[in-house]
């Protein structure tokens, strides 16, 4: 018996982008961004993308940076914790792991649910659905004993997502341990083969680890915001998601039960019973 198949059942995972995913538009721009000074946060992430051109930096590490010089004090774990218990969510989502995890036991599977995201995994773990994950895999902080935010810390940007993928390949549950993650350990072996792994992301950001999780037999699952497709920019991105094949599928990020996500997840899991 292979190390994911246990008397619980045999182990798959859902993958999450946050941002766009599970909830509407940036957690920053929410609430912590206009607390800055910027009504707009359009003019928050223009500065971000003109300090990272300047510095030929990564723009992950730079609107943290840019959160840290903006603020007119210090904040602290607490202060984030606030603006993530506040985030909005898509519909259906804070009722979709528990329906989604008694589905998939019902088959025998032990569903496992993580983030993968550039945002913050301070304010992700606060938020109405920080519980529900195994492990939240995001950008964060380092603080001082009296939890104030020091430095960026981890920064995930969208090429590195495909790492975290791996680590919950081989059941790692830490950002630091490089070692870890390059350790081999026969596939047969790993804790959830990508073939039982399904990523859900919203579009561009996610592209390389839906791609990459594709190619090693794994889902993945493009969804968006329903109240944007009738843009023709959010149709367009779906198309090519769909002509070059990036994606298994799309849906609108719509986690209501009966719903299309619903239903095309469900089949998902079906075909992953062994």
């Amino acid at each position: 018996m292979s190390a994911a198949s246990t008397q619980a059942g045999t182990t798959v995972a859902i993958v999450y982008d946050f941002d766009g995913t599970l909830a509407p538009g940036s957690m920053q721009e929410h609430s912590f961004i206009p607390e800055l000074g910027y009504p707009d946060p359009r003019v928050f992430w223009a500065e971000v993308k003109a300090e990272a051109e300047r510095h030929d930096g990564d723009g992950i590490l730079t609107y943290m940076q840019l959160m840290l010089q903006k603020s007119a004090k210090p904040f602290t774990r607490a202060d984030l914790a606030k603006h993530g218990a506040g985030l909005p969510l898509f519909e259906g989502v804070r009722e979709w792991f528990a329906r989604t995890n008694s589905f998939a036991g019902s088959l025998g599977l032990k569903c496992e649910h993580y983030v993968v995201s550039s945002g913050l995994r301070e304010m992700i773990e606060a938020s109405p659905i920080g519980g529900e994950f195994t492990h939240i895999f995001a950008s964060g902080f380092s603080y001082s004993e009296a939890g104030v935010v020091q430095a960026p810390a981890v920064a995930i940007n969208y090429t590195g997502k495909t790492q975290f993928l791996f680590r919950i390949n081989k059941g790692l549950r830490t950002t630091w341990d490089d070692s870890a993650v390059n350790r081999w350990i026969p596939m047969n072996q790993r804790p959830v083969p990508f073939a039982r792994m399904i990523f859900i992301g919203d579009g561009d950001t996610d592209i390389p680890a839906m791609k990459m999780l594709r190619l090693q037999g794994g889902t993945s699952i493009a969804v968006f915001d329903p109240r944007e497709w009738g843009t023709a920019e959010v149709r367009q991105k779906m198309e090519l998601l769909i002509a070059e094949d990036r994606v298994s599928y799309v849906a609108p990020a719509d986690y209501r039960e009966g719903t299309q996500l619903d239903v095309t997840v469900r089949g998902v899991l079906r075909r992953m019973v062994p």
